[in-house]
């Protein structure tokens, strides 16, 4: 077993004491960054980059050999499992995903399988283990899936929507075959990041970029009892460590008691959410990551330093028992100049140390 070097994110996840707030970023590997988009083009595409575990590694090492972050996110992307239970995925040019076959009927549903990790998904477990031992202990490797219910809007919209018309149709009109198509897929999820531990995720993390869109009622029927489902079912101890479990709603702010009920171990905030009041409000049950609006990193470095102190000081000192990641509160955009990352990460180095006692 590789000794961690820096176990930061771990600890500041499970509410342990550490020097200073660690940091790292939602697609930190990614298209703002010149490196990655060279390895994109050598890959012809993203879906050849993402089932290229030995390239998949390359973009997922970019951002540490370039940033001094606290932590890794395997390079990936949130609906392989759906193209993994046969929908066909694809990228149209201007348009992103696309499935050739979406979810619309409840014979649709019943031909699903639950894909196993080991054979349909094999390239994101072999990247998992390829991306850890590259590593090599310099830093914790996070795995990840999209929540079931993000993954049930793509594949009954059959692409990204807005409106959520043919998701939330088959919510309202034929609430069993939702069901059943989230059932389905909370079982995947669950052996996919199962899989992940396995080949050597040391903490994993949902994604519920879509769970806001509904109604308090609706979001917890719908949303949050598969997450339940799916952390329930997790491995939550690897290499003699607590594997944590961190869980992100975007636009879901007014739930974060709810949220915190279901096993987690930190909750991810947009900035829509006061991080001040959200600790308030949760007591330090949970640690929180996050959620620097991504737009500030347009900003010049002292509007950057300025905006990152705020984030600093709205969680506060971080006592006995609390716990808190640095971060964005959603992905990073493609147009964001390197040097104003560098900046925002340089901030957190310099200022978050007198907010800790350790």
């Amino acid at each position: 077993m590789t000794t961690l070097q820096n176990d930061r994110f771990l600890r500041a996840l499970l509410r342990q004491p550490v020097d200073r707030t660690p940091v790292w970023l939602m697609r930190q590997a990614g298209r703002y960054l010149p490196e990655y988009r060279a390895t994109r083009a050598k890959a012809g595409n993203f879906l050849n980059l993402c089932k290229n575990p030995d390239l998949a590694c390359e973009v997922t090492i970019q951002p540490l050999d370039r940033y001094p972050l606290d932590a890794a996110i395997l390079f990936s992307d949130i609906l392989t499992i759906p193209d993994a239970m046969g929908l066909g995925l694809y990228f149209a040019e201007g348009e992103g995903p696309n499935f050739e076959r979406p979810i619309r009927r409840a014979a649709d549903v019943k031909a699903l399988g639950v894909p196993d990790p080991h054979d349909e998904l094999k390239y994101v477990v072999d990247a998992v283990s390829t991306i850890r031992k590259a590593l090599n202990g310099r830093v914790p490797l996070i795995g990840f899936s999209g929540s079931p219910w993000t993954l049930a809007t793509y594949m009954v919209e059959g692409k990204g929507t807005k409106q959520f018309a043919l998701s939330k149709g088959m919510m309202y009109e034929q609430p069993a075959v939702m069901h059943e198509l989230l059932d389905k897929i909370a079982q995947s999820v669950t052996s996919y990041l199962n899989a992940q531990i396995a080949a050597g995720a040391q903490a994993v993390m949902l994604f519920d970029t879509w769970g806001g869109v509904l109604s308090p009622k609706h979001y917890r029927e719908f949303s949050l009892a598969y997450m339940q489902k799916v952390i329930a079912g997790l491995t939550r101890e690897a290499d003699g460590r607590i594997v944590p479990v961190i869980m992100f709603t975007k636009d879901g702010c007014a739930w974060l008691e709810d949220m915190s009920e279901i096993g987690c171990d930190a909750i991810g905030l947009d900035w829509t959410c006061d991080m001040q009041s959200a600790r308030a409000r949760l007591q330090d049950k949970v640690a929180l990551q996050g959620n620097l609006d991504p737009c500030v990193l347009y900003g010049q470095p002292d509007v950057i330093e300025s905006e990152v102190a705020a984030v600093l000081e709205s969680f506060g000192q971080v006592t006995e028992g609390a716990g808190h990641v640095f971060n964005l509160g959603h992905g990073i955009h493609p147009q964001i100049d390197p040097e104003h990352t560098k900046a925002m990460i340089e901030a957190v180095h310099r200022l978050s140390p007198a907010y800790h006692s350790a």
